[in-house]
Formats: structure tokens, sequence, C-alpha cells
């Protein structure tokens, strides 16, 4: 049972993978195919019970197709190594899955136009617990469960848990900030790392 529904996780989510490579309406897809980079889809487990999920990949992203792997990556790496949690077994993944030119943040219409992957790879993977990194992964995601009247500032908001219902069962949701708003501020490192400590409860143990 559980080799078939492996089988029909990865099926879906290279369904997605394809469509998103070939999302010719996407003005991302244009900056994307003039710069010979990659789109970021998702990366991790599954099976994942913890899915993080940022705004839009950055520069490294993008160049390899990976998420998460550049500066900031390193920050969530060393976020999930102080909770013991190996990466492989969390999910990672953006609302975005092109690089915005320039890092920029992602418009309006550009998260329309992905949203729906993201909204697809939550019911197959079908996390216990998201956790969204950084403001716009946060008002996308609170407002999609119904949590808007909750909604405040990022910086009001991190670090605090709301329960959600979902189509396959119960979500918790942890807005947290994005690990890159601690490259140069050390303060929002050891913030991020003390909201960490939220996750810790739901989280798989990297084995001894």
């Amino acid at each position: 049972m559980k080799r078939d529904n492996e089988k029909n996780r990865s099926r879906a989510l290279r369904l997605v993978e394809e469509e998103v490579t070939n999302l010719k309406k996407s003005v991302l897809y244009l900056e994307r195919i003039k710069n010979g980079v990659l789109p970021v889809i998702g990366e991790g487990s599954i099976f994942a019970d913890i899915m993080f999920i940022g705004e839009a990949p950055g520069r490294k992203e993008a160049e390899t197709g990976k998420p998460f792997c550049g500066s900031s990556g390193k920050i969530l790496d060393s976020l999930l190594e102080s909770i013991e949690v190996d990466r492989q077994h969390v999910y990672v993944t953006s609302i975005v899955k092109d690089r915005p030119p320039k890092n920029r943040d992602p418009f309006p219409a550009e998260i329309d136009i992905y949203a729906p992957f993201l909204d697809r790879q939550i019911e197959i993977i079908q996390p216990k617990v998201i956790a969204t990194l950084g403001r716009f992964s946060m008002i996308y995601i609170m407002q999609k469960f119904g949590l808007s009247g909750d909604l405040k500032t990022i910086s009001l908001t991190h670090g605090k848990w709301f329960e959600a219902r979902t189509g396959y069962g119960k979500v918790t949701i942890i807005p947290l900030y994005h690990p890159a708003a601690a490259i140069y501020n050390q303060k929002l490192k050891d913030t991020l790392k003390k909201d960490f400590q939220i996750i810790k409860k739901y989280a798989k143990k990297k084995p001894k």
C-alpha cells in the first residue's frame, strides 16, 4: 500500500514539475530561458510531516534547481540542525517557482500564477505542519486556510501556531521569518532559533 502511495505521490509531483517547467504564460519563464537557469520545484521527503514554504528562488537556487541552497539555505540547515532534524525528512519549496529578476519581491500576479502548483504539492505531500518562511508565504498560506482574521505583520505573528483544516485533515501553520532576514541580523537568527523549538515537537529527529 505504501509503495503504491509512493508511486502516486512521485508521479503527481513529477507532473507538477513538468507543468512548471513548461509554464510559458509566466513572465518569469521568459526570464528563466533568457538567463539559462532552472525552475525550483521543491525537495525533500514526499511523506514529510513538515513542509517549509519560502517566497521565491534566489540566484543560487535558480542556477541549481534546488531550494534554499545559498546563504539562506545554510541558515535553514543550521536551524534544522539545532532541533536535530535531517533536512531529507522535511519538504522545502516556495510559492513562486522561478526567480524574480535581481531577487526582487514576487508580484501578486506571479504569486497567482504559481500558487496553484504549491496547492497541489500540499495536497500530494499532506504535511501535518506548514512552516512559512517570510511574509509573502505567511500571507498566502494563512489566507488559503481561512486564517485571515489572525493575520498581522510578521513581526507580530512569527513563532505562533494556528490550527486549520485541509481536505486530508488537520494542519498546523507556523509563520517564521525568512532565513535571509537573519544573514545580516544576528538577533533575527536568535529569534528564528527560538521559533524553531516550536517545530521540534512535530519533527522526526536525526538517527543517532
